[in-house]
């Protein structure tokens, strides 16, 4: 079996397990047997570290059913092969060269790292940034809660945010904290750290401690870095400014909220919007133009190497600096200095293809399944499980069991990656010696 297959095997064993999990009587609040679908529907929604549901989660799931929710959201925000090699070093294993060519192509790192010291980095980078929400999260919610159920709330939102999975134990989301300071700031701080990527963290830590400790010769940024951080504040930055932009005369969403307020939300719509799946404005209230601009920051998605979807904040890039030099007559594709390699630009292109594919069958599909639904709501909710976002226009639980099948499977695809998951259905692809004569053809 080749390393893609092992891969995305392993998610869909986890999503089983989950699933047989979630169906048992003691994972639901009632006592009864859960409905297959509905238990099908949450394990590879949480897996897939995606949000959509299509029952409350705090009210529908007992005590032993929201942690088996947590469970898996933890284990698929981390990755299979992030899980099972954290497994294999609390026994002491080691690995072998498949293994480590299996970790290096599950977080697409190149070349052949330390692959213990690179787990060891993960797991404890996600630990700190988690427990850390959980301590922040504590001041929030037990003056609200108390401490039993304060304690409970804290631990779930701050492992859902830090995974972008976007689960929340309120029926509405986060709408009762809409305004509230310290926890949108709390919760976005989680979702951007979990969705900008663990070697983007590992750059800034090794660069201040370098700079605190005042070396001489200090870290010097990855291009990956570089990219990754200067589109994601660019992103924030103009996501903020066009939610207030377009939402700011809807009186269901903004309208009846000073500015300092309409910047908060638009803010933690902007952040989350980037597959953290929180919401803190009925989604369903808001206009097509922000349907849209939502839509299009969820396509988009997190970085690399993060626990969020989408194609990426370094494909978008690298497909918009193509577009860059194609109109500037240049034939090569340059960032900060650096020239992208044709390798990696096919990659971009196979992705956002690939993406767009995904995107459109599982539209169409769904149309042909639910076709009273309207187009935009229709549309959005594929595109959130693609990019395994998890927001709603509320549709989620009304759809029809086909449509909602449709749905995981798309949730799935846009977990393991459209690339990975093209490679294990093809199988690896192997270096051909054989050159062809170039010709031109008419483009555009």
């Amino acid at each position: 079996m080749t390393i893609s297959r092992s891969i995305c095997l392993g998610f869909l064993i986890v999503i089983a397990v989950g699933t047989l999990l979630l169906m048992m009587p003691f994972s639901t609040s009632t006592g009864a047997w859960n409905d297959p679908i509905v238990a099908l529907f949450t394990a590879t929604s949480a897996v897939c570290v995606t949000g959509l549901v299509v029952v409350d989660t705090g009210s529908y799931f007992s005590g032993l059913g929201q942690f088996f929710v947590l469970a898996l959201i933890q284990i698929g925000g981390l990755g299979y092969m992030a899980t099972t090699t954290f497994l294999l070093l609390l026994v002491k294993r080691k690995f072998n060269l498949r293994h480590k060519v299996a970790i290096q192509q599950a977080f697409d790192r190149p070349g052949l790292q330390d692959s213990t010291s690179m787990i060891n980095s993960i797991i404890a980078t996600a630990l700190i940034c988690e427990i850390t929400g959980i301590f922040l999260l504590l001041l929030v919610f037990v003056p609200d809660y108390g401490w039993d159920r304060g304690l409970w709330l804290a631990i779930f939102h701050s492992i859902s945010a830090w995974n972008n999975a976007g689960f929340s134990l309120f029926a509405n989301s986060l709408m009762d904290y809409q305004t509230h300071l310290p926890l949108n700031l709390i919760i976005t701080g989680l979702v951007i750290l979990g969705g900008i990527g663990q070697q983007v963290i590992v750059e800034m830590y090794l660069w201040l401690r370098d700079f605190l400790g005042n070396k001489r010769e200090k870290m010097v940024f990855s291009l990956n870095f570089k990219v990754a951080t200067s589109t994601t504040i660019i992103l924030l930055i103009l996501g903020t400014i066009a939610f207030v932009f377009v939402e700011g005369n809807n009186l269901a969403t903004l309208k009846s909220l000073n500015l300092s307020e309409q910047l908060l939300l638009a803010w933690f719509q902007s952040v989350t919007t980037r597959t953290a799946g929180f919401n803190s404005i009925d989604i369903g209230a808001m206009t097509t133009a922000g349907l849209f601009l939502t839509i299009a920051l969820m396509f988009i998605g997190a970085s690399p190497g993060g626990t969020g979807g989408g194609i990426k904040t370094t494909t978008a890039r690298i497909i918009a600096s193509c577009t860059k030099a194609i109109l500037q007559g240049k034939e090569e594709v340059n960032l900060y200095q650096r020239q992208v390699p044709i390798s990696l630009i096919l990659k971009a292109v196979g992705v956002l293809f690939g993406s767009l594919t995904t995107v459109i069958v599982a539209t169409t599909l769904i149309a042909i399944t639910d076709p009273d639904l309207d187009f935009i709501q229709l549309f959005f909710e594929v595109v959130s499980a693609f990019a395994t976002v998890g927001l709603s226009t509320g549709i989620t639980a009304t759809v029809s069991q086909w449509a909602q099948l449709i749905l995981i499977v798309t949730m799935y695809i846009g977990r393991v990656g459209i690339w990975l998951l093209m490679a294990s259905l093809l199988g690896d692809s192997r270096p051909s010696q054989v050159k062809y004569p170039e010709e031109d053809l008419l483009v555009g």
